[in-house]
Parts: C-alpha cells; structure tokens; sequence
C-alpha cells in the first residue's frame, strides 16, 4: 500500500502547511484519530500515559493547524501555571490579588497585542493621518479560546471555586484537549478537571450520542455550509453590486444558515470526540434560530461565550446589582467587547452594539409591556427575532461597512417578481435545496431528533458502520474544493 504513497506526501502528514492545516473535516485527520484512538482505548487504567499520551497528540494537532504558533502555547500554558501555583499557596491576600492582577493582564496582553495591534495602528494613522506600521502580525488559531480559558481557570482558582490541577500535565490536558482547542467550546476547570480522575469508561449509548454528533457536525460543515458558502454567498457578498435584490437576501439567509452550521457542526464534532474518549464537554448551541428574544438567543448561541462573558466580564461589572441604568450600560460594555473579541474590526463591534441595544431594550420593556401568549405570538417573535439576527450577521460578513450598506441598500430595492425569483432558484438549484434542507434540520422539533437518536444508538454495529460510512462519502463528495476552514478559527 504505501508504493502509491510517495516519501515527500508521508512527509507532508507531519509537517505544517499553512494551505493545508489539520482540519476536523480533513480525511488526514480522522486518519491520525483513527491511528491515536486505537492506542487510546488501552489507556482506561493508565491515568498517566494518558494524560501525556493525549497531551501529545494535541500538541501536535496544534501544530499541524496553527504552525510555530505551538511554541506561543506552550509559553502561555507554562506562564499561567507557575504564577497560578504561586497565587494559589500564597497567603497574604494583597500579593495574591497582585499575581491575579499580572496572571489577567499577561494573558489580555497577548490576546491584545496578536488581535488588536494592527487595528489600533490603522484607527491611529487614520485619526492622525500617519503611516505607522509594524510588520504583519498573524494571529495564531485557537488564542481567543485558550486565553479565555485559561482566565477563567485563574479567576476561579484566585475565588477558591476549584482545586488546582494536580501537576503541569494536568494543565497542559486541559488548556490543550484537542477536541476544543481551537475553536471551544471553552470549558470550565471545575467541569473538566473532576473527569480526569475517573477511570475511563465508555458505555453504548455514549459512543452512539458521539458518532452521531461526529456525523451531524460533518454533515453540517461540510455538505451544507461549505457548499452554500463557496457556490452563493462568498459570490454575493464579495461583490453584491453584481446581484440583484433577491440573491442578496437568499446570501442573507445563505450566511445565517452558514455561520450556524459551520460554528455548531465544529462544536457537535469537538463534543463528540471528547466524549469517544470518556470527557462531557459542555453544550455549545442549542438551536438558537428558534429564539423569540435576543435574550433567548444568547442562552442558545455560543452558549459557552456568552456565559464566560456574563461571568467574568458582565456580573463583575455589578451586573443588575447596581441599578436599571447601570444594568444597561453594562449590558452595552459586554456586548460591545463582545463582538470586539470576534474580530479586530468596528464592523464586529456594530455587531456587539446592535445585540447590546436589543437586550437593553428588551429589558426596558420586559416589565412594561406584556405580550400576549399563544403560537400566533411566539411565531411573530421568532420571525422578528430571526432577522433582527440575520441583519446583524451582514456586519459580521461583509468585507467593510461599505459592502454592508451595498448589501442592506440592495435589499431594501427588493420588488415582488416572481418569476424572475424562479429563474435565481433554477440556477442555484442545489444550494436552495441545502437552504432547505439546513433549515429543516434546525427547526425540527427536538422530540424528534431526540427519537432519531435514539433510534440510531439501538441500532447493531454494522448498520451504525454502514451509516457512518455513508456519511463519510457524501462528505468526500460534496468537497470538492477540499476542506474548508472553520469561520471561527480566525477568532
């Protein structure tokens, strides 16, 4: 077998190629998973091997998507455990809150300096009008997620709320766990650090939930999100002049179905991955389309964010302690860094402000008015809510805020015709039957997914296999492209 495989292709698996990262939708990947879980299942009474086993394995995950960048890891990984240890045995409480102080700052300044140094010298030139630079910095994958990690594992060490990990390894496993490394979901020590002292057990009903998740999430990504991105919106929204009215709203519709099925699906695949091999990782979305309020929304989006940032950046601000006007204003703060954290841009904080000022207002009137009940009114809400979401995404993709407003003015021109709306649908044929299928998939009723599961799960092993394989293929046929990286890799 390995005469059809040349030296300089074998070489090519173990080093970094910056147009081919490791990808959780990369046939190489599930390869080396294949190989790594075969060796892993014999480790369920070797807590040490397995520890550094998969320590490892993602490392060098890491490295084979984000490069050198391993190196910046591992300083971070070290820094945060010698002064976290320090700050943990210290017993004078002004020096602890003092390594706190350094622990938060060290790790917000090197989120600061890769992210946001560019966009602080672009906002200075352009204020000043000068030509400050710094040669092009690249931001290293996964770093808004380990550092918001790691910050947590402080902020909850500093509070007494956890034990420390037990050693470095023990650390490393947890800021490094493959599964969730680069792009969440970002996972509390105290939920995580507990399962690394059981003994690795993993019943049928375990693996069947992970398969399946490992098989919504590939078909998630792979066939409907990739698809729609690369065969209509990219199209769309990298020249929406050149469309009309109705294809900038279907690449609209198009981006709200990508960006769940893209994020969601790399969250069913990392959660089900750790759960193969014996950890729960939290639940990450919970089909947030289905919201009836932007409050709704955020207790289903991005659920492990959204409560990291309530956590330690919202209810240390005083929260809804402290007054209804400042409750508002805190609300904005955590909205607006919020969105800043997506991305160095002002188009990702009009992203943050715009929910920020629907949750302000949404809690302005949650006491004044009082909606009626019923289907009629939660199915308006939900239609409201909807595209209040998906007119806030064109901000999150659009180039600038010049193709933002190109978008938003071209669809405010939309006029009923028909027909001429049939002719679009033909073109894209296949990509208004993913639409449909992706958003039948989201507004299933979860009863019925729940049965499905279940259904799958009591299935014998061959028919699961078959299935699995099955998936697989349409997987690999529907990339032609090859695989495409994760919208959130670049957060």
């Amino acid at each position: 077998m390995l005469g059809f495989i040349n030296k300089e292709e074998i070489v090519s698996w173990f080093v970094f190629d910056p147009d081919n990262r490791l990808l959780f939708s990369s046939p190489l990947f599930w390869g080396m998973f294949i190989l790594f879980y075969g060796v892993y299942i014999f480790t369920k009474d070797h807590r040490k091997f397995r520890t550094i086993y998969v320590l490892l394995f993602s490392l060098f995950f890491y490295y084979k998507a984000g490069g050198e960048y391993v190196l910046l890891l591992l300083a971070s990984l070290m820094f945060n455990f010698i002064l976290s240890e320090l700050m943990d045995i210290t017993r004078i409480q002004w020096k602890r809150k003092a390594l706190l102080v350094i622990l938060i700052s060290a790790n917000l300044l090197l989120l600061g300096y890769y992210k946001y140094t560019n966009f602080f010298i672009d906002n200075v030139n352009s204020i000043f009008s000068q030509h400050f630079s710094l040669k092009d910095i690249v931001l290293p994958v996964g770093i808004s997620f380990f550092t918001f990690q790691a910050i947590s594992y402080i902020i909850d060490l500093y509070k007494k709320q956890i034990k420390p990990a037990r050693d470095l390894q023990d650390f490393a496993f947890y800021l490094c766990f493959f599964p969730q490394l680069v792009a969440g979901p970002i996972v509390r020590a105290k939920d995580f650090l507990p399962q690394m002292e059981k003994r690795l057990k993993l019943s049928n009903r375990d693996s069947g939930i992970a398969i399946f998740m490992i098989m919504i999430g590939l078909i998630k990504k792979t066939v409907i999100s990739d698809y729609i991105s690369l065969n209509f919106v990219d199209r769309v929204f990298d020249s929406p002049m050149l469309y009309s009215s109705f294809e900038n709203l279907m690449a609209t519709y198009g981006y709200t179905l990508q960006i769940y099925c893209d994020f969601s699906g790399y969250s069913d695949i990392a959660i089900g991955l750790a759960l193969l091999m014996g950890f729960k990782l939290p639940e990450n979305f919970r089909t947030p389309y289905k919201s009836t309020s932007i409050t709704e929304f955020w207790r289903r989006w991005h659920i492990s964010l959204s409560s990291w940032l309530r956590d330690y950046l919202y209810i240390p601000l005083g929260g809804n302690r402290k007054g209804r006007i400042r409750m508002y204003v805190n609300l904005m703060i955590t909205m607006l860094l919020g969105g800043l954290w997506h991305g160095a841009s002002w188009k990702f904080v009009m992203w943050g402000g715009l929910h920020g000022a629907m949750l302000v207002i949404e809690k302005f009137f949650k006491k004044k008015v009082k909606l009626p009940g019923g289907f009629i009114s939660k199915t308006v809400s939900l239609l409201l809510t909807f595209h209040f979401v998906a007119f806030c995404w064109i901000f999150f993709r659009a180039e600038n805020f010049s193709v933002a407003m190109e978008v938003v003015n071209n669809i405010t021109d939309l006029t009923f015709h028909f027909s001429e709306w049939l002719v679009i649908i033909e073109a894209y044929k296949n990509v208004f039957i993913l639409f449909a299928i992706g958003y039948v998939m989201h507004f299933l009723p979860d009863r019925f997914v729940s049965v499905v599961k279940d259904k799958y799960i009591a299935l014998p092993f061959v028919a699961k296999a078959i299935i699995l394989g099955l998936v697989f293929w349409l997987v690999y046929a529907t990339s032609a492209s090859g695989p495409q990286p994760f919208i959130y890799f670049q957060f």
